[in-house]
C-alpha cells in the first residue's frame, strides 16, 4: 500500500448542498466523513471494476409514498378502528 502522506490528491466536486449535509449526517452515524465515504466508494467501484451497487428508476409510486410520508399533512388516528374506517370509507 502506498504511504498516504505523498500520494493524496484532491478531488473536487459540485453536489446540492442538502444533498451533501443530508449524506454528511449519514456517514457521521455511521462514525465516518465524506471524504473517508467517497474514499470506500471508490475502492469497491476499483475492486469490482463497476458501480459497487445496481442502479434503477425508483416506481413512481414508491416516490409519492415518500413524499407524503415525509410530509406534515398525514392523517393520524388514535385508535386501529379509526384508521380502518378512513380506509374503508368511500372517497
Amino acid at each position: 500500500m502506498s504511504d498516504k502522506n505523498h500520494n493524496d490528491t484532491r478531488l473536487s466536486i459540485r453536489i446540492d448542498e442538502e444533498l451533501k449535509e443530508q449524506a454528511k449526517e449519514v456517514y457521521n452515524e455511521l462514525g465516518m466523513d465524506l471524504t473517508t465515504a467517497v474514499t470506500i466508494f471508490l475502492k469497491q467501484s476499483v475492486r469490482e471494476n463497476s458501480i459497487p451497487f445496481q442502479p434503477h428508476l425508483e416506481n413512481p409510486d414508491n416516490i409519492q409514498a415518500r413524499q407524503e410520508a415525509n410530509s406534515d399533512n398525514l392523517e393520524i388516528f388514535d385508535t386501529v378502528k379509526e384508521l380502518m374506517e378512513s380506509l374503508n370509507a368511500e372517497d
